[in-house]
């Protein structure tokens, strides 16, 4: 399962699509958060840091806070630029750029990490 959790429906839905997994959708970090459980740990989460109400970082610091969470590769899919921070205590993996991104990028780190 990878969690998609991104305000913007249209984007998560394109991600969603482009992984070939078994996605859900997500609007909002809370929700994110809430639905995740021992039955329902996703093998990789894309995260867009710009979200309404709580944002991407706190959702990081939020997972990397519980032992069961905190091992979730994260890739963060924003149109900010991250790719010359280091994000790796948060767990994250990898960066995408919204205006970028292809389909197949975002395919090769659904295959790397949602085995």
């Amino acid at each position: 399962m990878i969690f998609v959790v991104d305000d913007d429906v249209i984007m998560a839905k394109c991600v969603a699509r482009a992984t070939k997994k078994e996605t859900r959708i997500f609007t909002n970090a809370i929700e994110a958060m809430n639905e995740i459980s021992s039955d329902e740990m996703p093998k990789l989460i894309f995260l867009d840091v710009l979200l309404d109400g709580p944002d991407g970082f706190t959702f990081l610091n939020e997972l990397v806070s519980y032992p069961d969470t905190r091992m979730i590769p994260i890739v963060i899919v924003s149109s900010l630029d991250y790719s010359n921070e280091d994000l790796s205590s948060y767990g994250v993996v990898g960066y995408l750029n919204k205006e970028k991104m292809t389909p197949q990028e975002i395919y090769q780190y659904a295959k790397k990490y949602a085995k």
